[in-house]
């Protein structure tokens, strides 16, 4: 494994952040490729990939269809920079953070229901989609209110930025990696608040990050929305990244499914229930056809690496090289408090 791909939390016993925050509505801060060096200098870089790995570690040789616990207790080991800023909040509430999370994402499933494709000439980017983000962009903090405590109602308007970046662009009624970005952003923004725990890594992987990916299929589907930056048949996917290495993760080390496995179609109909990286293959020969060797040949690559440990290895190289590291992604990331720009500060 590369350096820095399995990173260990800095030790917990580093000086709590104070228990004010100064929220600021997060802006775009890379406008030149020479800038992307201030991204992987940033504190939000680290606390971003942090983040991923941390939920990597947690789902590994897990179900979707484990049962898991939330959070119970206040108390817990964690990075400084992902510990609650505010202090004080009843750990009887932490739970109900994860079903309120889904709630809100059963609420923009119920506005795409209510908002159907119109007649157009085009056959992509349905303009319906324009009406559906502009009820999300208005609803965006109070959808995000029902989520956070009061006593963190100053975070909102900070937070809800990175819930309306996460469901595609609605001037090109397009999706891609970096709005799935803004989702896993919004997620470690809660986290760093206090809302979410890592305790709860399990459940934001398999109750809500699955949940999204969810309302996301089907928002691409109804509105038949366009790729963001997509690198067709040499990409690994035309939307997502993420679940494909949480999903490799979950399947190291199981008993009977290899690699080899996942272009089977016996085997993905069979086990795409229990696992994340599976659902993403079924939904890809669900909107593609032909051979996968050819419209998905990047994955039929992988299904020649031998362990799924090696698969994830290459996968979150990947991710930093393909998504990470690239300008036309990286320049529409926002930056606020919870993920800043500046350098990373030792600890």
């Amino acid at each position: 494994m590369a350096e820095g791909e399995r990173q260990a939390p800095p030790d917990s016993s580093e000086e709590t952040p104070p228990a004010t925050q100064n929220f600021i509505i997060p802006k775009k801060e890379i406008h030149t490729v020479p800038d992307m060096g201030k991204w992987k200098r940033s504190q939000a870089y680290a606390d971003y990939i942090g983040f991923i790995l941390t939920l990597n570690e947690g789902v590994k040789g897990k179900k979707l269809t484990l049962e898991y616990k939330v959070s119970e207790r206040w108390d817990f080991l964690c990075s400084s920079s992902l510990r609650p800023l505010v202090t004080g909040w009843p750990s009887c509430l932490l739970p109900q953070a994860i079903e309120k999370l889904v709630a809100l994402l059963n609420t923009l499933d119920r506005w795409i229901d209510e908002t159907p494709p119109v007649d157009q000439p085009s056959r992509f980017g349905n303009k319906a989609y324009r009406t559906w983000y502009a009820k999300l962009d208005e609803e965006a903090e109070n959808l995000v209110a029902t989520v956070v405590p009061p006593s963190l109602a100053a975070a909102v308007p900070e937070v809800a930025v990175y819930l309306k970046e996460a469901v595609g662009n609605s001037t090109r009624i397009d999706y891609g990696t970096g709005h799935e970005a803004a989702f896993a952003a919004f997620l470690c923004c809660l986290c760093k608040i206090g809302v979410l725990r890592v305790d709860d890594q399990v459940a934001i992987v398999f109750k809500v990050f699955d949940r999204y990916l969810e309302v996301m299929r089907k928002l691409q589907k109804t509105y038949r929305m366009e790729p963001a930056g997509s690198q067709g048949v040499w990409g690994l996917d035309d939307f997502q990244f993420l679940p494909f290495i949480w999903g490799s993760s979950q399947l190291i080390d199981h008993p009977y499914l290899e690699p080899r496995h996942f272009v089977d179609e016996k085997a993905v109909n069979e086990n795409h229930k229990d696992y994340m990286f599976l659902e993403c293959i079924l939904f890809i020969t669900e909107m593609k056809t032909g051979p996968f060797a050819e419209h998905s040949n990047q994955l039929w690559n992988i299904s020649a690496v031998p362990s799924w440990s090696k698969v994830n290895q290459g996968l979150i190289r990947m991710y930093k090289a393909e998504c990470l590291e690239k300008f036309p992604v990286i320049q529409h990331f926002k930056f606020g408090s919870l993920l800043p720009i500046h350098p990373v500060t030792s600890g």
